[in-house]
């Protein structure tokens, strides 16, 4: 019988867990670990932020869901990983012994690296469902003195896509307390051009994202860098295409939710030889650390290069297709290796994203997700909007009911009519 033990229970965890029951079999043990007892669907948070989903009715109690599925699940962070002896070491003072580790841990969010950044600071979050709570309530005093709104994400971002939500969401709710017109918003990014989202584009992501800035009046700052937040403005340096700095800028805000960089949380970025040097896993084509290929890895805490350089550094998204795909990946390694086969399956590093802008919203699509692709794809419409609404609702069952199914290749891309592509 092996034991894997699989860290973090976001969306790659939670499905990890259940795939190993599913694919391993029951003879082999399956333990899940997560600070926090309850899942929470992070594509959600822009919505809780505004009011327009209670907390509570976007996360899943973790330890009835898995439990039925035959999964352990503790509640602990883990402090220490210990890579030759196969141990973990939990906050809550419990040790793990594992065969094979599955390390999903989602990122750090590096409030600290920018003076006057983050909920302890000037700023709003929606990386996390507290925080979209925090978000929520700092809106409710906002309304009753509304004023400037700053939107966007600091230098070495890499999740681009929620800020744009959150600016569009942020519209139109505006838009229906009839209190728009007293609310100026910048959208300010390390993007090298709106629309680029750590990707490079996709499709005429930059024209489509620009025509609904102009058409709702949202002005933007690119390549800019966020230098201090106070509790009045947001000093800003904007950079040229050389990466030297232009103009600056101290947008005056009395709202401001700037999503920040990445880093690999403590725990995993302190084991030599298994991190770069932000402390993302690395891993080879079959999701493994090279230094030690009994440790695996899946989701936003993988390292992954950019596709290009840009003026200001920014990182590559890591979205629910993908995160799908590398869970898949690594546990058909697992299996092989415990059968003594090979590895061979490897993730479909492809992206696909369903962007709400309140009341209606845009879906793009890059086959692979690394240019050059096979495909791109971008639309915009009011069924967008639905379709999350709808997928919101499917994917808070599936974690629920440990539904293995994988969701974004059977459903989303089916639906959205584009065969997938076997390509990494």
């Amino acid at each position: 019988m092996a034991s894997i033990a699989i860290m973090g229970a976001g969306l790659g965890g939670m499905q990890a867990g259940y795939d190993a029951k599913k694919i391993l079999g029951a003879g082999h043990r399956v333990v899940l670990i997560n600070p926090s007892p309850h899942f929470q669907f992070t594509p959600s948070n822009p919505w809780v932020a505004v009011g327009w989903r209670k907390p509570d009715s976007v996360t899943v109690d973790i330890g009835p869901a898995v439990s039925a599925k035959g999964v352990e699940f503790i509640a602990a962070g883990v402090t220490h990983i210990d890579p030759k002896a196969n141990r973990l070491t939990l906050s809550n003072d419990e040790q793990v012994d594992f065969d094979y580790l599955i390390i999903t841990t989602g990122p750090k969010l590096a409030f600290d690296e920018i003076p006057g950044f983050g909920p302890e600071g000037y700023t709003q979050s929606v990386c996390t469902n507290p925080h979209a709570q925090s978000a929520f309530a700092a809106y409710e005093q906002f309304l009753e003195n509304p004023g400037p709104i700053v939107v966007g994400a600091v230098q070495g971002a890499s999740c681009f896509g929620p800020a744009y939500e959150f600016a569009f969401i942020l519209d139109a709710d505006l838009r229906k307390r009839k209190l728009r017109h007293k609310v100026p918003m910048t959208y300010v990014t390390s993007e090298p051009y709106i629309g680029h989202m750590g990707l490079g584009g996709v499709g005429d992501s930059k024209g489509l994202l620009e025509s609904e800035f102009r058409q709702r009046d949202i002005r933007w700052i690119t390549n800019a860098k966020v230098d201090e937040v106070t509790q009045e403005h947001v000093k800003v340096t904007e950079h040229n295409l050389k990466g030297e700095p232009d103009k600056t800028h101290e947008i005056k805000s009395r709202f401001t939710m700037l999503l920040p960089a990445f880093k690999g949380v403590d725990a995993v970025a302190a084991v030599p030889e298994l991190c770069n040097p932000r402390g993302f896993v690395l891993i080879d084509d079959y999701q493994r650390n090279p230094t030690y290929p009994h440790i695996y890895s899946a989701g936003v805490c993988v390292a992954i290069a950019p596709p290009e350089p840009t003026p200001i550094p920014t990182g590559v998204p890591k979205t629910g297709y993908m995160i799908e795909s590398m869970v898949t990946a690594a546990i058909e390694n697992i299996k092989a290796d415990i059968e003594g086969k090979a590895p061979h399956a490897q993730a479909t590093w492809n992206a696909v994203c369903l962007a709400d802008m309140g009341d209606t919203g845009a879906a793009f699509v890059a086959l692979p997700q690394i240019p050059p692709r096979n495909t791109t794809w971008a639309k915009k419409g009011k069924w967008v909007h639905l379709a999350k609404v709808a997928f919101e609702k499917y994917f808070l069952h599936k974690m629920r009911s440990g539904n293995t199914e994988p969701v974004y290749e059977k459903y989303v891309l089916k639906a959205l009519g584009i065969e997938r592509l076997k390509e990494k």
